[in-house]
């Protein structure tokens, strides 16, 4: 039996979208509340972040024990996380546990009680994770990045928050920000598996339909790029290089071009920068490209780490690499190869409920309908060396690359960082 796309919204605007998988044995559901660090000020900043964590502190039926406990009991899953754009509460559970998961996300997200001391408690766990976090260079190098390039911006801001804001924040605030933002238009139910969507409709209906129209107008604008080179010298046994350039958003016409462009350079063993870099000169331990893409805006990022006295050749090489396909362009050959290699990982990730409830959830997000995998692969397949050619040499401006190269003896390289080009 094939899989069946639904989707119903409420009166209040919560929407829902599932889709049925009639062989699985499991459901995975979730609800986004689309509210991330790109909407708060700076007073709050990481309020979405706390939020998340203080919503398993309790609610007005479970205790923090009876919410942990709810679905591991049954051998389920119950988790949450906080991106620059949407908060998410995921769960997965066996089918016939649907409905359990579904009262206990529901009860997250619309009854959380929360007492002075929890409230303490929390942002000291908060406070400590952002001591964890400056210990991880490889996680700080990329929170020093967003911070650059898009300066005052809110999206550029740690999703952590400060260790200021974070002390300084209010339990009424919080609770203020839960009861505007956790409503109507602002949340999505998502599900994947063996669940009808009419019987999933009746337990929305009976948990969410209560929840008030959300009368919030959004306040985000699109992210302005600012080119910055900067070097922050740590104690460290590598040198963390990242380097990096504005991109397609989800809804840019060449979208797919660059994610076949991030795949070609850095998505994998069998890429440009892995294989030069890694394989024939053995320089680095791990190099990479990533795309990091927002609803209206996007960048793709090339990391690398690599022993101090390397850094220089390293980042040579990445601008080799970048320089040689801008010249020469790249093959019909390569392309159709990475082609093949992103529609794989799309079909195989097609059989995974997580990945298809997530998709389902970010299709109504961006783009306000459901986009079935057969439509994103024919897209992909429409992906010409042509395309690709063209992307690389006038759809990106290589010329505002910016970076940060975070290590020991990186100030020495402040001139030689600056002036690196792709």
């Amino acid at each position: 039996m094939s899989t069946q796309f639904n989707k119903t919204e409420l009166s209040n605007g919560i929407r829902v979208v599932s889709e049925l998988h009639p062989a699985s044995r499991a459901v995975s559901l979730s609800i986004w509340v689309l509210t991330g660090t790109r909407d708060e000020t700076p007073d709050v900043a990481g309020i979405s972040h706390l939020l998340e964590h203080l919503v398993f502190k309790g609610t007005k039926t479970r205790s923090a024990y009876q919410i942990a406990k709810s679905l591991e009991a049954l051998g389920g899953d119950l988790n949450a996380y906080t991106t620059r754009e949407y908060t998410v509460y995921t769960a997965m559970v066996l089918k016939d546990h649907w409905e359990k998961a579904l009262d206990v996300l529901s009860d997250l997200v619309s009854n959380m009680h929360l007492t002075q001391k929890e409230f303490a408690l929390e942002k000291s766990v908060i406070l400590q994770e952002i001591a964890m976090s400056e210990d991880s260079h490889e996680e700080i190098v990329y929170d020093l990045f967003y911070d650059q390039v898009y300066g005052k911006h809110p999206i550029g801001r740690s999703i952590l928050g400060t260790p200021e804001s974070i002390a300084v924040m209010k339990q009424n605030q919080v609770m203020d920000y839960y009861k505007q933002t956790y409503t109507g238009k602002n949340i999505i139910v998502s599900a994947a598996g063996c669940l009808d969507h009419d019987e999933l409709m009746k337990g929305i209906e009976k948990r969410l339909a209560h929840k008030k129209k959300s009368n919030l107008k959004s306040k985000r604008k699109v992210p302005r790029w600012l080119e910055r080179r900067h070097v922050v010298e740590k104690q460290a046994e590598q040198v963390h290089m990242l380097m990096g350039f504005e991109t397609a958003s989800f809804k840019d016409k060449y979208r797919f071009e660059a994610v076949i462009t991030n795949t070609l350079l850095g998505g994998g063993m069998t890429s440009k920068l892995y294989q030069s870099v890694r394989e024939k000169r053995g320089l680095v331990y791990t190099i990479g490209s990533s795309l990091n893409t927002h609803i209206d805006s996007g960048m793709m990022t090339i990391y690398a780490g690599t022993e101090a006295k390397n850094a220089r050749k390293v980042g040579d090489l990445i601008s080799k690499e970048f320089k040689k396909i801008r010249k020469q362009g790249v093959s019909k050959h390569d392309v159709e190869m990475f082609k093949t290699q992103v529609i794989g990982s799309i079909l195989l990730g097609s059989d995974d409920l997580d990945n298809r409830m997530t998709s389902l959830a970010v299709n109504e997000m961006v783009f306000g309908r459901f986009r079935s995998v057969e439509s994103v692969i024919d897209e992909i397949k429409k992906v010409s060396v042509d395309s690709v050619n063209h992307y690389i040499r006038h759809e990106i401006n290589l010329d505002k690359t910016s970076g940060v190269l975070l290590g020991p003896g990186v100030t020495e390289l402040k001139h030689w960082w600056e002036n690196l080009s792709l």
